[in-house]
């Protein structure tokens, strides 16, 4: 179009003809510098949004749904209630983690019950309406760990269907691609099986950014064994922190040894602090050798502790990680480790302000 203007105006047209063809040019050239720049606008952001900005922007988090079997089948009949999400928000909280269990809502296909997904729907929905970061977390570990190979079909057809499904939505929907793969589901395993579902991932979604952690309980000491596709560098590295156990799961029905322990308290002492320094210290030098940003996707202890014990151990934990650089999400909202009493429809203080910062 251009160049046939541009043949025209070299003929002897009247004034206005000619006019009228110099305007349309320099229109056609800033339509055309507009489209240029929308691109490469485009492609800077997606270039611009890196796994270590993500990390850095997912802050401070809790997990939530994680055992609120009536929600997801009514969510106006679950403990969980909307205006839970801005309250988090408000509290200073900037990420849910949303553990999700859907084998049980796929058909013989692996087929995912359409309520189930709406319901997932809603809630991605409010958490974007409350300006919160949310972590979709397939959190089937025990039904993974039990029998892998029998739950692989399953596993990855969950990711077939999730990823696509929200790949339109912003980059404040991240993707964690299986909470603490443990005992059966080996290191090794998982590597194979990580791989598979994050090609999956990819076809959908190339620039979402995925949180993939390491075998044995996404155990600190397991990271060495991860194994990552190289060339994909959004990804964020996630481990869980639950030392020393004898503490932080003491009096918990199903913590083996732990169970009937009680009155341990934790203080703060120079050794105690130095023994969690110590072993978040190895996530953090993995983190800077493998240029890979770390969450700290669960830490906490049991409610049957010591209050002053369980507060001053939470804020420890979230300021060692928060100077190592990790962002985390604390365990949990609602059922054990509670930062919030629905029951009695209160923060429970002590904790919300060990991990505010208060």
């Amino acid at each position: 179009m251009i160049k046939f203007v541009s043949k025209l105006t070299n003929h002897r047209l009247p004034l206005w003809t000619t006019y009228k063809y110099k305007i349309m040019k320099r229109l056609l050239f800033i339509i055309a510098m507009l489209i240029a720049s929308i691109s490469m606008n485009s492609l800077s952001l997606a270039q611009d949004i890196s796994a270590r900005d993500q990390c850095l922007k997912l802050g401070r988090g809790v997990n939530i749904l994680g055992y609120d079997k009536a929600f997801w089948q009514d969510h106006t009949k679950g403990r969980f209630k909307e205006q839970y999400f801005k309250m988090i928000k408000d509290a200073g909280f900037s990420n849910i983690r949303v553990n999700l269990f859907p084998f049980s809502q796929m058909d013989s296909l692996n087929m995912i019950d359409p309520h189930w997904l709406e319901t997932l729907d809603w809630v991605i929905e409010k958490g974007l309406e409350a300006n919160l970061m949310i972590i979709l977390d397939l959190h089937e570990f025990t039904a993974m760990a039990d029998n892998p190979e029998a739950k692989k079909e399953m596993f990855l057809s969950f990711w077939k269907q999730v990823a696509p499904r929200y790949k339109d939505k912003s980059n404040n929907v991240v993707f964690e691609l299986l909470n603490e793969p443990n005992q059966k589901l080996t290191v090794e395993m998982w590597n194979r099986f990580l791989a598979e579902a994050v090609k999956i991932i990819r076809e959908s979604n190339p620039d979402r950014t995925l949180i993939i952690g390491p075998g044995n309980w996404n155990g600190i000491e397991s990271l060495n064994t991860l194994t990552l596709p190289e060339n994909d560098r959004n990804i964020i590295v996630t481990v869980h922190f639950y030392y020393p156990m004898r503490f932080t799961h003491q009096g918990a029905a199903w913590a083996g040894e732990y169970k009937n322990l009680s009155g341990i308290k934790w203080t703060g002492t120079p050794e105690e602090k130095e023994e969690i320094e110590s072993k978040l210290k190895v996530a953090a030098d993995w983190s800077l050798k493998n240029d890979r940003p770390i969450f700290l996707g669960e830490f906490g202890s049991y409610d049957k502790g010591d209050m002053d014990s369980r507060a001053r151990y939470t804020a420890f934990v979230a300021r060692t990680a928060e100077k190592l650089g990790f962002s985390w999400a604390y365990w949990q909202f609602d059922s054990d480790f509670i930062v919030y009493n629905i029951d009695e429809e209160a923060w429970v203080e002590p904790i919300l302000n060990a991990l505010m910062k208060k």
